[in-house]
């Protein structure tokens, strides 16, 4: 957490007459736009107005969120996005470590803005910005909010829309609190959510039950073409672009797919690869179980990094030669 200095700093920071800018990384899933949308219904209780930015859209299971369709998107409104980093007084960098971590469009932005800076992300090795939250062991950017304003001792503040967006945050980045890194600490976080609002069973229909024709046939044709390696501790899943054109791919449609390798009996990791719609290279997902570390498995590898249990990668090549290389590496690893 940050020191109590740099609390009361930040408590200063805050006023009505600061443009602020809260800014999250390219891709950005549940915990990205809920921690975003969370902390900017918190400033509105505080009097002061900030803008999301995004570099690029996000799946339609998050645009139910209140405030979701005021989120500035880099990619379709660059004018408007570019001046608001460049005329802002404060940016929130949440939950991500890195400039570069924006994209080739936010990122760049970001490193010549000259606003003060703040990250509170949870991924490790953060670049170096004027104010560092930065912690590892706690599950969810979202979380990390709540006891950002907690520091703050504003609590009061929560209200519905903030304990919804948070909530969505925690549930999604700890895979429904089956994550190794979900704590007591989070449930008594989630807890107090539900008392000042949250609607768990609204938030997990609005996320969760939102399959499309497209996304099942995508799902049902990866599973039936799964492969598990390495005595079985090894689980792969892939998709060609083709495949996700013949089926209607829309963002989102492949979240969580790499987590049904996971769920195998004996399996230790899981990785999904697939080919990106419109450049050549390979998305990769990794997820774990227990002690076993994608994150630098796919730093020393893949281009990538995360956290212990949960990582991704990008990779030059074919699907078929990343699929071949990473068969390689796995061999010389104890999963």
């Amino acid at each position: 957490m940050f020191t109590s200095q740099e609390i009361s700093e930040i408590k200063k920071l805050l006023t009505p007459d600061r443009r602020i800018v809260i800014v999250t990384h390219y891709n950005p899933d549940g915990d990205a736009i809920g921690s975003s949308l969370g902390l900017k219904h918190f400033l509105s209780q505080n009097g002061v107005d900030a803008d999301v930015i995004v570099p690029n859209d996000f799946p339609k299971f998050l645009k139910w969120m209140p405030g979701a369709k005021k989120i500035i998107i880099a990619d379709y409104k660059r004018k408007v996005a570019g001046e608001a980093i460049y005329n802002a007084d404060l940016i929130f960098i949440l939950d991500f470590n890195a400039s570069h971590r924006s994209g080739n469009l936010v990122g760049p932005w970001l490193d010549k803005a000259r606003a003060v800076k703040i990250l509170i992300d949870h991924h490790q090795q953060p670049d170096d910005f004027d104010y560092i939250y930065s912690d590892v062991s706690v599950p969810a950017t979202s979380q990390m909010i709540c006891h950002f304003i907690e520091a703050l001792g504003r609590e009061d503040l929560i209200n519905k829309d903030i304990a919804d967006c948070l909530y969505t945050g925690i549930m999604t980045d700890t895979g429904g609190f089956r994550f190794r890194s979900t704590s007591a600490t989070t449930h008594r976080i989630v807890a107090n959510l539900i008392e000042k609002g949250a609607d768990p069973a609204m938030i997990s229909s609005n996320t969760l039950d939102t399959n499309t024709v497209s996304r099942l046939h995508l799902l049902a044709l990866i599973l039936g073409r799964i492969e598990v390696v390495k005595d079985g501790k090894v689980a792969i899943l892939w998709l060609k672009r083709d495949e996700l054109k013949e089926f209607g791919f829309q963002k989102g449609d492949t979240e969580g797919f790499v987590n049904y390798g996971l769920s195998i009996m004996g399996t230790r990791v899981a990785a999904f690869f697939m080919e990106d719609l419109y450049d050549d290279f390979i998305k990769i997902s990794f997820r774990s179980k227990d002690d076993v570390d994608v994150n630098s498995f796919s730093r020393r590898y893949f281009n990538g990094g995360g956290h212990i249990n949960a990582a991704g990668g990008k990779y030059y090549k074919t699907i078929e030669g990343t699929i071949e290389d990473f068969k390689e590496k796995i061999e010389g690893e104890d999963f």
